[in-house]
C-alpha cells in the first residue's frame, strides 16, 4: 500500500493539499506527487534525484 504525505505547507485549505510519496522500491524508486483532492487523477511521477532537486529549486523561490 502507497502511503501519500500531505504538505505541511497546505494547512487547513483543503482544496489546495499536494501530496508525495514513494511509489516503486529501489533500484527502481520514482517519487508521485498528486492533488489529494483528485487522488485518481494525474500524478507527476520523477526520480529520487529529479525530487530532491525539484525541492531544492522550490526553496530557493525559482
Amino acid at each position: 500500500m502507497t502511503h501519500w504525505r500531505k504538505s505541511s505547507h497546505s494547512g487547513s485549505y483543503p482544496e489546495t493539499c499536494v501530496e508525495c510519496a514513494v511509489l516503486a522500491s529501489a533500484p527502481d524508486a520514482v517519487v508521485g506527487i498528486r492533488d489529494s483532492t483528485d487522488p485518481q487523477g494525474p500524478r507527476l511521477v520523477m526520480t529520487p534525484e529529479a525530487w530532491r532537486a525539484f525541492l531544492v529549486r522550490l526553496k530557493r523561490g525559482a
